[in-house]
């Protein structure tokens, strides 16, 4: 998803990498096109570490707002039990909704990560003038087939990425 047009143009580039002359222009722009996907990395884990640290506020206040309702409990406050309960219930929500936002996160990080060391790989064989790795050099329909398996599994993260924004916006 995130990587979606790296991978586009890093695949044109070595589609038409042809002639020896023309390689050292490609393997420049190839290395630009890894530059900004290791960028987008970064910019990837920084929103996933964002997730982790919200997830970690969220959960030690879900922990206080659980001691007080104890606390009311014991010198048996209805009202404030009853305040308690609904904020209990709010933050264990927004808890819940985080968690599935970070495990998305850190799925859709660990995919674009195999993407670049996957390109990483691809660069490093355009530049030595070797075979492309087994990843790039399978047929049509291997491609079709690897293409569509990585479009579903973006699609799957891209629909629970937005199922966590209706609940946490909901």
């Amino acid at each position: 998803m995130a990587f979606d047009g790296f991978r586009r143009s890093f695949d044109d580039l070595l589609s038409r990498a042809t002639k020896p002359e023309e390689r050292r222009t490609v393997a420049a722009r190839m290395r630009e096109t890894l530059v900004q996907a290791k960028v987008g990395l970064g910019e990837m884990r920084d929103a996933l570490n964002a997730a982790r640290e919200r997830l970690g506020a969220e959960e030690r206040e879900l922990e206080t707002v659980r001691r007080r309702k104890q606390l009311a409990e014991n010198i048996k406050d209805q009202q404030t039990v009853d305040i308690a309960t609904r904020y209990e219930q709010m933050h264990a929500e927004r808890v819940e909704v985080l968690r599935q936002k970070v495990s998305a996160q850190t799925a859709e990080l660990a995919l674009a990560e195999r993407d670049v060391e996957s390109m990483s790989a691809e660069l490093r064989a355009a530049i030595g003038g070797g075979d492309m790795p087994p990843a790039t050099a399978i047929d049509e329909e291997g491609a079709e087939s690897a293409a569509s398996r990585r479009a579903a599994r973006e699609a799957d993260a891209a629909r629970r990425l937005e199922e966590l924004k209706k609940r946490m916006n909901g």
